[in-house]
């Protein structure tokens, strides 16, 4: 790990020189502009702002506020050229496919940090019901092949339906979603959702219970009131909206009107 506050221009770029050759995470803190250049193209003016180059060539511009990165590439393909120009630290990074460029100029450098960095961890992310719900409504395959949406939190006498539609067969399928293991409350609520509906369709009317997993007996319940069951995997849910987010941020830096 190396550390410098404060360092001059040339020992600055030397550092990050060294450290992106050596494929260490660098963090850069201090005053920069930021021009992207692709198919679509942006310029962020003067501010004090955070950098970060991962071991992979990934670069990420981070504001003082926000989750987001204000510009950022993939670290594919992509190559790094440190130099000294006007009295300012540039720091160029280019990737050849798709061709985009993101080029940083420091006028002043506060804290640069390269470190080496070991992670092996399993990343595991857990959705929230509410999450369940969005990743349904994103990939409504996930609930079964075929399925399309008709509504969703659709109110009826007893209550709120968690999603409403039709399966491949033209059937409509009220679902009652949990984050948990379902018990047996939760199949006698869809049981009554499902009433509520058959006596105003003028269809066949399954009522489907999508959670993780159900508890000990409630398969029977299910069958006794002719429901069903379907596997729903928070891990798989959290991974939809994680390829959403992803890829609604990639359109948003490629937008043409930046």
């Amino acid at each position: 790990m190396e550390i410098r506050v404060e360092p001059g221009i040339n020992e600055a770029r030397d550092l990050i020189k060294k450290s992106v050759e050596k494929r260490a995470v660098i963090i850069v803190s201090g005053r920069c502009s930021v021009y992207y250049q692709g198919r679509a193209s942006s310029k962020l003016s003067p501010g004090e702002r955070i950098i970060v180059i991962k071991e992979d060539g990934a670069l990420l511009v981070h504001r003082p506020t926000g989750y987001e990165p204000v510009n950022w590439m993939p670290g594919q393909d992509s190559i790094y050229h440190v130099q000294v120009r006007d009295n300012a630290l540039e720091i160029h990074a280019i990737r050849r496919k798709p061709s985009e460029s993101v080029r940083v100029l420091f006028s002043r450098v506060q804290v640069i940090s390269a470190l080496n960095l070991v992670d092996s961890g399993e990343f595991s992310l857990h959705a929230s019901e509410e999450d369940m719900h969005k990743a349904v409504l994103l990939k409504p395959s996930l609930l079964e092949e075929g399925f399309k949406l008709i509504s969703y939190e659709k109110q009826i006498e007893p209550g709120f339906v968690d999603v409403y539609g039709v399966d491949k067969n033209g059937k409509l399928v009220v679902v009652e979603i949990k984050r948990r293991t379902a018990g047996k409350e939760a199949a006698l609520q869809l049981a009554k959702y499902v009433e509520a509906v058959k006596s105003k369709a003028d269809r066949q009317v399954r009522g489907v219970l999508a959670a993780p997993g159900i508890a000990k007996d409630v398969q029977r319940t299910l069958e006794t009131l002719g429901l069903e069951f379907r596997h729903l995997d928070p891990k798989k849910c959290s991974e939809t909206l994680r390829k959403a987010e992803t890829k609604k941020l990639a359109e948003f830096f490629n937008d043409e009107t930046l």
